[in-house]
């Protein structure tokens, strides 16, 4: 068995990693061919880590787009970010010192500046930046989760109330719903191809992510963001910030959201407290509106069996959603197959693009904030040991969230004289 410390870093969005991105890209361009010089569509980039600076690539395979400013909370990663891109996209890159921005409040004034707005920040952040977004008036790509607490949900859900007011376009880094093979296996499905959905199981069980060690010369704050994987505040936990992917699949397979969550997890291999304060697995059970169940499993454990899939099971057949099969218990499997590849992470950009030039219907926040809530709900009966309903989630006050922003700011999770963090206990921690 690996030890914790083999732990081989995983990232769901390769910054401009193979050549189908430029092959996806040159697909765009035939799709966009319209767009010229003048009406060229502004963008800022907030969150200049490798997920923002792949979002940042793709959005700028879409023709007809500048990144014109950038803003992130290390100087460091705002450069390192930038360097990259302009290695990449050239011309289409054009921020200059006035326009780069570093600090907790500078991604106020790179939204000013922008007509599209990503938002690739530690998801924390994303529930007030969404909304300052919104307020600006801004079209926006938002990665997921959309917040980590339900506190958050419900300011994320405001705001994406506010953007159906203002005709605002928002994407959500959901890729799934812009994958070919998801969406007709999921069609499928609700047209009855395995029968009613008695039940699902879904997964993301793998060996876990990066750590960056503790530096003599941090703060407790830039420690934590340093970390922001392994903090409540910042990712949610695993359950939310990657197993989201799953939920998601089956809140869409079901077409609603759960209405309750009984689960269990804890910490068993990955203790060290370089893990911060999350959990190492989860196991949740998700009753749907109609009493059916999905079976949910998330796991960060080396050495372990590893899936990412969702799987629906029907009164007549099965699914292999993620892998896009369909065994029906009469009759011939079905498997979705096209001699046309699409990229979903870079179809997602070509789609809320082509809405805004389109000004077409396109507003997948609500979607985002009800899936990032289906694992928040997960992780509280999870933390607490205890059946949770939906209502009591999205009602929660409990708010992970420091009471300020500043590099020398008072943590809620601060370590013990030996450097751990306190972990939830479940049947003792308040949860939500």
């Amino acid at each position: 068995m690996n030890s914790p410390s083999a732990i081989v870093p995983v990232t769901r969005r390769r910054f401009l990693s193979t050549t189908s991105v430029a092959a996806v890209g040159a697909l765009s361009a035939s799709r966009f061919a319209f767009a010229q010089a003048s009406d060229t569509l502004k963008i800022a980039l907030i969150g200049c880590g490798g997920r923002g600076s792949g979002a940042a690539a793709q959005a700028l395979n879409v023709p007809g787009t500048k990144l014109v400013a950038m803003a992130d909370a290390f100087p460091d990663r705002l450069q390192g970010a930038l360097k990259g891109l302009i290695e990449a996209k050239g011309p289409q890159v054009d921020v200059p010192p006035d326009r780069q921005f570093v600090g907790f409040d500078g991604y106020k004034n790179a939204i000013s500046l922008a007509d599209v707005v990503i938002l690739a920040t530690p998801p924390g952040f994303r529930p007030m930046q969404f909304a300052e977004a919104v307020k600006q008036g801004k079209h926006v790509f938002a990665e997921k989760p959309v917040a980590t607490d339900a506190p958050g949900v419900r300011t994320f859900l405001a705001a994406a109330e506010e953007a159906k007011n203002k005709n605002l376009k928002v994407g959500i880094g959901l890729q799934r719903h812009h994958d070919p093979g998801y969406i007709e296996t999921i069609k499928r499905i609700q047209d009855g191809a395995i029968g009613d959905v008695a039940a699902m199981r879904v997964y993301w069980n793998d060996a876990g992510v990066w750590v960056n060690p503790r530096k003599p010369d941090q703060t407790e704050m830039e420690y934590q963001m340093r970390n922001w994987y392994y903090f409540v505040w910042l990712c949610g936990d695993h359950i939310a910030e990657q197993h989201i992917h799953n939920l998601d699949v089956a809140n869409w397979v079901k077409g609603a959201h759960p209405v309750k969550a009984r689960g269990m997890g804890g910490r068993e291999v990955l203790t060290d407290k370089r893990y911060g304060q999350i959990f190492d697995h989860h196991m949740v059970e998700f009753t749907y509106p109609d009493g059916s169940i999905c079976f949910s499993q998330c796991r960060h454990q080396p050495g372990c069996w590893t899936e990412v899939n969702e799987h629906a099971i029907g009164t007549r057949g099965t699914s292999a959603v993620g892998s896009n099969l369909i065994k029906p218990s009469v009759g011939e499997v079905w498997r979705y197959r096209s001699e046309k590849r699409v990229d979903p992470y870079q179809q997602e950009h070509d789609d809320l693009f082509a809405a805004i030039r389109n000004n077409t219907p396109y507003n997948e926040a609500f979607n985002g904030a009800h899936s990032t809530m289906t694992s928040i709900l997960g992780r509280m009966s999870t933390y607490s040991g205890k059946d949770v309903t939906w209502d009591e989630g999205i009602k929660s006050e409990l708010n992970y969230f420091p009471d300020e922003l500043s590099w020398n700011a008072k943590m809620k999770a601060l370590p013990d004289a030996d450097g751990n963090y306190e972990i939830p206990v479940p049947g003792v921690s308040k949860a939500w």
